[in-house]
């Protein structure tokens, strides 16, 4: 879309992915005139921009997040696939990202209308009470908010986006506090018969962890979705309109083709017409102005496959508000790119992701796996507690994709069995292949470990006037590591999975080592362990409640520019370990709360009034939206 012909908004959101899609709305339901511009590929039509997406996925090589979604040079994203593990232990990284530290940050995103909201895998859960105050636990900040002020929004991002789930389990398993008489706006998706096997075995069992005196008993708890199927039909649940059911694909990440989960793209199917896109509108400077206000942005667009200079038009908006919403990364490049911001100078600092220890195995029968979505349940007992201070805490997810996310999609193994399968170290075919690959793909399982990483300032996003992409804008420079504490959890995670195997009386195909499929190798106390990235990028730009040691305050407004906000997950004190993206839209719509009390502060008459004490009528009012 090109650029519209306006130039002064009310609002300019930069990024249509989760958070800014949802301020963006947000704004227009009150009527704000909001311009958003994303810098990467929109399809003019959803539905086909869908089939176009499923069709990129099917005929993909490598079927990871990025690969169903049209991407550019001009607006690159980073890409899992960038990074490859050594045999010495080290990695190499190509692609958009320059990572300068000792381990790789192991995450990538998808600038694209709707963002990475298009691929991720629609776990909606809530964090818990205690993860907001990490820093009493001495690893981590606190929030300058708790639990009991973000509820509220939670329950809104809930029926914003759809999430199916079970209260009375939550308030159980996991210890969340609900308001009376809640229930999630959607059914709770049912388990997985995996699930079920796992709960049958495990559910009261104990298991040491390392980091406790006393054992934890363990408990299958099935995992909040942004999955719009069936409406609650209980009672206040305030359900939103419903969905199409899941078709259990098993392709969530990266698209769901029965369009079941939620995206970004059906909150801007409800955007008013006061709510104006641009894509591939690339966002290069905020400018500030000399009262420190920020009065607008400049922007590049580009044509669809050309990324020369001459193919790129330069632009320039302005507005009383500015909201930056394009990742954590992203949002901290822009605003060390204008010179915004930093009086803290906590820019870019504190980058964090989960850090995922996967273990994989063999189940003793079948249990149906690659059916569903890629979790339905897990075990919460690793969360919280006295623990966190002796080592990162972690959430387990049961793992219902077999061994994709650690080896890749069964196919390689049906590619082994085909090539050295048999007793004799030749080929496996006929009806002994599909025995064997029956009884073998059949019984796969994973347990994937989410761990918490602290808030640590050299974890950093800089940029470097030598590294710079297509379009001569900066690229991301990354300092990324783990610190001990997180080492520690990933070790204990690792002793809770030995114990779980056992319990299962499962075979344990874990195994890590230096090499390609592994740059997130490392040794830690004399034993080998890996880790993905979740794609779960947080605090680049983090929240406080003081300007000499954070970037944002409480409603993701910046300390130095009373309108500019930065919102989405960089702000964010602490990852904790739960899936963010619930917790992201539930600050996204509390901020656009106090953006629109903004603009309607700015927009307020000035009171003149006369020697009698009578205000003048003409000034009334003369700029209300």
């Amino acid at each position: 879309m090109s650029a519209p012909e306006a130039r002064r908004w009310d609002v300019i959101v930069v990024g249509a992915g989760f958070a800014g899609s949802l301020v963006a709305g947000q704004l227009g339901e009150r009527g704000w005139r909001v311009l958003v511009l994303e810098a990467g590929h929109g399809a003019p039509d959803a539905q086909q921009g869908h089939l176009d997406a499923l069709e990129s996925y099917r005929s993909a090589m490598a079927k990871v997040p990025n690969s169903p979604y049209a991407t550019s040079g001009a607006a690159p994203s980073p890409d899992v696939t960038d990074l490859s593990g050594n045999t010495d232990g080290g990695f190499d990284a190509g692609g958009y990202f320059v990572q300068r530290g000792p381990l790789p940050y192991a995450s990538g995103y998808l600038r694209a209308n709707g963002g990475t909201g298009l691929a991720w895998t629609g776990l909606a859960p809530r964090m818990h009470p205690e993860d907001f105050r990490a820093g009493d636990f001495g690893h981590g900040r606190n929030w300058p908010i708790g639990y009991q002020d973000l509820e509220p929004y939670y329950r809104a991002a809930e029926r914003e986006i759809g999430v199916a789930g079970d209260v009375d389990e939550q308030r159980e398993a996991v210890g969340l506090p609900f308001p009376d008489g809640y229930r999630y706006p959607m059914q709770a998706i049912p388990r997985s018969y995996l699930d079920r096997v796992m709960a049958q075995a495990l559910d009261g069992r104990p298991v040491q962890d390392p980091a406790t005196d006393g054992p934890t008993r363990l408990r299958v708890a099935t995992t909040p979705h942004a999955r719009n199927g069936l409406p609650n039909p209980a009672p206040g649940a305030g359900q939103p309109a419903g969905g199409r059911l899941c078709q259990g694909h098993a392709s969530c990440v990266p698209i769901c083709p029965s369009q079941a989960k939620y995206t970004p793209l059906r909150t801007q199917a409800r955007w008013g017409p006061s709510v104006t896109l641009v894509t591939r509108a690339v966002v290069t400077r905020v400018r500030i102005a000399g009262n420190g206000r920020a009065a607008g942005v400049e922007y590049q667009t580009y044509h669809e496959d050309a990324a020369t200079p001459a193919a790129v038009s330069t632009h320039s908006a302005d507005a009383d508000l500015v909201v930056l919403a394009t990742h954590a990364i992203e949002n901290a490049k822009l605003l060390l790119a204008s010179g915004a911001a930093n009086s803290s100078d906590q820019v870019g600092r504190n980058l964090m992701d989960h850090p995922v220890l996967l273990t994989w195995g063999l189940m003793p029968h079948r249990i149906g796996p690659y059916r569903g979505p890629g979790s339905t349940s897990g075990l919460e007992g690793f969360r919280f507690g006295a623990a966190r201070a002796r080592r990162a805490p972690f959430r387990i997810e049961i793992g219902n994709w077999g061994w994709t996310w650690a080896l890749g999609p069964p196919d390689g193994r049906v590619a082994e069995l085909l090539r050295s399968g048999g007793p004799d170290g030749r080929g496996l075919f006929g009806a002994e292949l599909r025995r064997t690959l029956g009884d073998r793909i059949g019984r796969e399982f994973a347990f994937q470990f989410e761990m918490e990483q602290d808030a640590d300032p050299a974890n950093r996003v800089t940029i470097d006037p030598r590294q710079r992409d297509a379009l001569g804008n900066p690229r991301p420079v990354l300092h990324y590591d783990l610190s001990d504490h997180v080492k520690r959890g990933i070790a204990a995670a690792k002793s809770v999975s030995d114990q779980l195997f056992a319990l299962l009386g499962a075979e344990d195909h874990t195994r890590f080592e230096p090499g390609p499929a592994w740059p997130g190798y490392f040794e830690y106390e004399g034993r080998p362990y890996a880790y993905r990235g979740a794609g779960h990028g947080a605090g680049t730009h983090v929240m406080g409640d003081s300007p000499a040691t954070s970037v944002v305050d409480q409603w993701q407004r910046c300390w130095d520019h009373p309108n500019l906000y930065t919102v989405g997950c960089g702000s964010m004190p602490t990852v904790a370990t739960s899936n963010p993206s619930l917790t992201m839209a539930a600050l996204a719509l509390r901020s656009s709360d106090e953006i629109h009390r903004d603009l309607l502060a700015r927009r307020r008459p000035v009171s003149v009034r006369g020697a009698a004490g009578v205000a003048d009528p003409a000034l009334q009012g003369a700029d209300r939206p």
